[in-house]
């Protein structure tokens, strides 16, 4: 299996270009093995990048343990990114059109005067707040009780696209036993299709500090969809009065506008190829 390493913000994933190469035979099985970081390429998920007559190319991500993902902000980056790079052909100028299991997402790249790309903008829709959205089983999404530390702590369920519940925290997000806090909350029956968790600390600022314990991978170094919908979960609850904020991240830093007159977000941060070789999926030449 031919594959490229990209990464957004250190949220790292394989990805297989199958407009020229073949997929693996079993996705789902193969994510898990490529993923390992010991025996494996070493990634959060693989990714597919593949044709489709709806958009210029269609997404198909799976996490870590092989389940499959709707949407996923990095990716989407790193995606519109290659496109431009090694398929501009496809492409209408610097918007890349990318089919999700969350409909048609748009990238648009930010280029220096010389042309190199320093950032990509994506159209992230409208955040969702029903219950049904994300799903959780709770007539209040907004104002939820998850559990925490032997308790329990207030969180914001969002849907970005895939569903998040953001917990506002007091301390630094980097002090807490991420292992230990998390998988309570994503695992927990209120989500009967499990939770991406984001730990959020607000800043005098206005900025955020986040720290993220993704669905089906665990702790990442960054994630495109929850810092999406951290900011929104911020704005939301009138703990910041802007309608954009900068999200520190493990990683580094993402953009986020949440647009008063037409109700989308939109991220803006940058993509990278780390490399690319052939992965021999049964271990064998």
């Amino acid at each position: 299996m031919h594959f490229v390493k990209m990464h957004g913000l250190g949220n790292d994933y394989i990805y297989v270009d199958e407009f020229l190469y073949p997929g693996p035979r079993d996705v789902a099985a193969a994510a898990p093995r490529a993923s390992d970081r010991h025996t494996g390429i070493g990634g959060d998920g693989l990714v597919l990048i593949q044709p489709t007559g709806a958009a210029d190319c269609r997404m198909r991500m799976f996490n870590a343990d092989g389940s499959e993902g709707r949407m996923c902000g990095n990716a989407i980056r790193c995606i519109a990114y290659y496109m431009l790079v090694r398929h501009p052909e496809r492409c209408k100028g610097d918007a890349v059109r990318i089919e999700t299991l969350s409909g048609l997402r748009v990238v648009t790249a930010q280029r220096d005067a010389q042309g190199r790309i320093l950032s990509l903008r994506a159209d992230m829709d409208e955040p969702g707040f029903s219950a049904q959205s994300i799903p959780v089983l709770s007539d209040a999404p907004q104002d939820v009780d998850v559990p925490f530390r032997g308790g329990t702590k207030k969180g914001v369920c969002v849907c970005m696209g895939s569903p998040h519940v953001v917990l506002f925290v007091d301390e630094d997000p980097m002090e807490l036993d991420l292992p230990a806090v998390g998988p309570a909350v994503e695992c927990c029956a209120l989500f009967p299709n499990r939770v991406n968790v984001e730990f959020v600390r607000v800043l005098a600022d206005g900025s955020l500090q986040m720290r993220v314990w993704e669905r089906g991978t665990g702790e990442t170094m960054a994630c495109g969809t929850g810092a999406c919908a951290s900011a929104v979960a911020a704005m939301y609850t009138g703990r910041i009065a802007a309608r954009e904020a900068t999200v520190h991240l493990r990683g580094g830093d993402l953009f986020i506008e949440w647009n008063a007159q037409n109700n989308r977000v939109y991220m803006t941060g940058p993509a990278a190829i780390a490399f690319e070789g052939d992965w021999l999926e049964d271990g064998e030449l």
